[in-house]
């Protein structure tokens, strides 16, 4: 065991844990539960927590661990953004629409983590139907920074990050649509990736836009964040756009010996995105993002300018599709078979309207409205289908730098984490927090955010990696040797540091 308290640990030192019984998954399961109950109340980054449930769970972890039948995440507790359904379990999506939702059945990853003898230790916190940068939107209340309380943690999976940075879980799942993990990990101080556009299954996770929706994990670091990716992807022919490759094991790969060293990422060659690093970028990041990339250097990488000259219209483009797609799949929620229905109704219509006003919050109904707006007759062409070739326009940039880059480099967002409401008015505003994320999602690359930094206010900065498609090893491997190098991964809000 290392010095720090086991809920600080690695993944893959509480693996050895569990297989060395120094501790059992009861106990284990039973300590983050515990930091549950005592953080909880603060941060509300958890919605749903099933303490008999998730023990019931731990003790046939330590079944199969005594009968040496152990997968690679047997007895290791996590925790599931609550847009993934869980089987007898609410499932919320943080909207009131669904807040008496119980899933019957499992969403994919779900599966796949059960097999791989994973914990749940319940559904955490989120932006109502993932339409949200700040986890403010949420009907359960916003989730507060660990770092900075009256701060927001990022969203939409800003419960999954602050419960990994307050070490309430060791790792935990996210969906990231524009980027809903990659940013609100940037907020809170830890790793997040989302994988290449189809190697996630989306089978039961509910859908905000169908086309830019995937599957995603955040840890405390890229390794912790590579076990869990492992178990999580493989070919699900429930999802049509589920790609059938090959499962890799991203953890062995990190643990590879470099052929140098000294210089382990001698011949990587970084892309630097000159549009990342315009107007709009605070001095305290661009600073961090600069000395990161440095660190690069110093493990051998080379770095280069580059141009991705229509990123500048992601935003625009990322949103029109989003909010077209998104009317569309959530008509499916009338008050009919499932979800919240209005006590009191004159007719079908009536029940339709007031259901589903009484059961979307304001974002959600801003995005429903102007998503339908973009598909009526006479917009579809004018708006959602020019869209539609800006998006192809993004990729094909992506596709020209990295046939000269291995990984693209830039910050994650152009600011840390604001106070709770500083944005509440302007939605406009804090759409742009996503300007360096969306533009990946458009093009269904694959990108990694981790920590390289703080501002003078001690909010974290996230430095953020594009790969090539199925570039997933090469990311995490870099962002691995990235902290084998730096601490900045092992920082802990103060007020969790040492409280057991």
């Amino acid at each position: 065991m290392t010095s720090a308290p086991i809920f600080d640990a690695p993944v893959s030192v509480l693996r050895r844990a569990l297989d060395e019984k120094k501790v059992s998954s009861v106990e284990l399961a039973s300590l983050f539960l515990d930091r549950i109950e005592t953080f909880n109340p603060t941060l509300n980054a958890f919605i749903t927590v099933d303490r008999e449930r998730t023990l019931a769970e731990a003790k046939a972890a330590d079944e199969r661990i005594i009968r040496n039948e152990a997968g690679p995440l047997t007895g290791i507790p996590l925790a599931h953004k609550d847009v993934i359904c869980t089987e007898g379990m609410l499932t919320t999506c943080a909207s009131r629409m669904l807040s008496n939702f119980v899933s019957p059945y499992d969403a994919h990853v779900v599966t796949l983590l059960k097999q791989a003898g994973a914990v749940s230790l319940g559904k955490t916190n989120m932006d109502e139907f993932g339409m949200g940068s700040s986890n403010e939107t949420s009907y359960y209340g916003p989730v507060e920074n660990p770092w900075k309380p009256g701060h927001v943690s990022g969203g939409s999976s800003g419960g999954s990050a602050a419960a990994v940075a307050a070490r309430l879980a060791p790792i935990a799942t996210g969906t990231d649509t524009g980027g809903s993990v990659r940013q609100p990990a940037s907020f809170c101080g830890i790793t997040g990736i989302k994988p290449t556009y189809g190697l996630v299954s989306r089978y039961g996770l509910i859908a905000l836009a169908s086309s830019l929706d995937q599957g995603g994990v955040l840890g405390a670091s890229a390794e912790d964040c590579a076990l869990l990716l492992s178990s999580m992807t493989g070919f699900d022919p429930r999802d049509s756009t589920s790609l059938d490759r090959p499962v890799e094991d991203y953890g062995r790969a990190l643990n590879a010996p470099a052929v140098d060293p000294a210089r382990p990422l001698a011949g990587l060659v970084i892309g630097m995105p000159r549009e990342f690093f315009s107007e709009g970028m605070s001095d305290s990041i661009r600073a961090a993002i600069e000395e990161a990339l440095a660190q690069y250097r110093a493990l051998g990488a080379t770095t280069r300018e580059v141009d991705l000259p229509n990123a500048r219209v992601a935003i625009p483009a990322f949103y029109v599709i989003a909010m077209a797609e998104a009317s569309s799949n959530l008509a499916r929620l009338d008050g009919v078979r499932y979800g919240h229905r209005a006590a009191e109704y004159d007719d079908l219509v009536d029940m339709y309207c007031k259901s589903r006003s009484e059961g979307f919050g304001a974002e959600v109904k801003r995005r429903i409205l102007a998503g339908t707006f973009m598909l009526s007759h006479g917009y579809y062409d004018a708006y959602y289908l020019q869209a539609q070739k800006l998006r192809r326009l993004i990729a094909e940039d992506f596709k020209r730098v990295l046939k000269e880059c291995d990984l693209l480099a830039g910050p994650t967002a152009p600011v840390t984490a604001w106070t709770l409401g500083a944005m509440s008015d302007d939605p406009v505003q804090m759409y742009l927090a996503d300007i360096y994320t969306t533009p990946v999602n458009l093009a269904g690359l694959p990108g990694l955010s981790h920590p390289c930094g703080f501002d003078a206010a001690g909010l974290p900065i996230g430095l953020q990696l594009i790969g090539n498609y199925f570039s997933e090893t090469r990311l995490l491997t870099a962002a691995h040797r990235f902290q084998q190098a730096t601490d900045w991964h092992l920082r802990r809000p103060p007020a969790i540091r040492t409280v057991a």
